[in-house]
């Protein structure tokens, strides 16, 4: 059976540059529709978190943000559905990620404020590049790469192809306009070759080997997708 560790955010706010606080946590429909998708192609899938804490939904995700009425209610059933596994996650910490097929990063801005400095984050993701392992980032969580070094310093993901969040969709967040950093820019500057759709919140997905990222909440069923076609396709 394949199995997958769904890597979340431990945060509940993002620290932005003015020094306030703005509430946060994992993006729930970026959680919800590719562990339901996982689970339905018969996937194991294990959630882990920084210190085994219970992660936090951002709310504005279960709003307006998060879909047509009805997209959001199924993802309140199903994250409620799973609740005892959101409620009691692995350890980051305590995790060998090479008992897993595959590692896959959820989104919503947390990921800016804790996984971009996790070091046992940082040593997955550099562990996992460096073996050639599936890993998946969706939306924001592509941020915890700046945790990973390679042995030259570098990010263990410099010179790959990638997608994120990206600065256009930022800046139809109020709070983003305060961010300290975004993602997009981010990862350029530390030698990622980064792509994105040319319409801002669109469906886009990019594979460069074993790293798969998904730009935006839309992109989350079609990287989920990707990955079950290409991971059963070679009988993990």
């Amino acid at each position: 059976m394949t199995s997958v560790l769904f890597v979340v955010s431990a945060a509940d706010g993002w620290t932005l540059k003015d020094g306030s606080v703005h509430p946060t946590g994992y993006w729930a429909d970026e959680l919800a529709t590719p562990h339901r998708l996982f689970r339905e192609a018969g996937w194991d899938v294990s959630i882990a978190t920084p210190g085994g804490v219970t992660p936090t939904v951002d709310e504005a995700s279960l709003g307006v943000m998060g879909g047509t009425p009805s997209q959001r209610e199924q993802t309140k059933a199903y994250l409620t559905q799973i609740g005892a596994e959101l409620d009691r996650p692995l350890r980051l910490e305590d995790v060998d990620e090479a008992e897993y097929d595959l590692v896959f990063y959820t989104g919503g801005h947390g990921p800016m404020e804790d996984l971009a400095h996790d070091p046992a984050s940082g040593l997955l993701i550099a562990r996992r590049m460096d073996a050639g392992a599936p890993i998946a980032f969706l939306c924001h969580g592509p941020a915890a790469v700046f945790a990973s070094k390679a042995q030259d310093g570098t990010i263990a993901v410099r010179g790959r192809t990638m997608t994120g969040f990206s600065d256009a969709e930022e800046k139809l967040v109020p709070a983003a306009r305060k961010a300290k950093w975004t993602l997009e820019s981010q990862l350029q500057h530390n030698g990622v070759v980064y792509e994105k759709a040319a319409i801002p919140m669109r469906p886009h997905v990019v594979v460069d080997g074993n790293l798969y990222t998904g730009q935006n909440p839309a992109s989350a069923q079609p990287l989920a997708e990707q990955l079950i076609e290409d991971l059963d396709a070679v009988g993990r």
